[in-house]
């Protein structure tokens, strides 16, 4: 049986950072994910791209891996945001309430103002029994 394999690509550009993770997310490499993506933080980027083309597999790490950089990034000030996720992880994402990571809404503009917040959600359209 051969061992999970997840590469590791970075691509710098000014103020914000592409990773593109290719293979597999999991106990074994979500370590890898979360000092990538740290890695980025303690370097002052504030705005971090997570392109998951080539992931094959994500599992409750990798997600936590995810949710963590998240929440550090915005307590500095940036935002971390998931590209073309798995249709699994996309999933779960939608169900826990943390789409946004999706959607890229970030916590504040390069500008330091406040970013746009997605809107509420709205309350469900009444049941119609129809005519009668």
């Amino acid at each position: 049986m051969s061992l999970p394999q997840l590469n590791v690509y970075r691509r710098d550009r000014l103020s914000r950072t592409l990773i593109t993770l290719a293979g597999e997310i999991d106990l074994e490499t979500a370590p890898l994910v979360s000092a990538s993506l740290c890695a980025c933080l303690y370097e002052g980027v504030r705005t971090i791209d997570v392109d998951l083309t080539a992931v094959t597999f994500c599992d409750v790490s990798g997600l936590n891996a995810f949710l963590r950089t998240s929440e550090q990034a915005t307590r500095a000030g940036g935002t971390l945001r998931l590209h073309h996720p798995p249709r699994s992880l996309r999933r779960i994402l939608t169900l826990t309430g943390y789409a946004f990571l999706l959607n890229g809404h970030p916590a504040s503009t390069d500008a330091g103002t406040p970013a746009p917040q997605p809107p509420a959600p709205q309350p469900p359209a009444p049941l119609s029994a129809g005519p009668r």
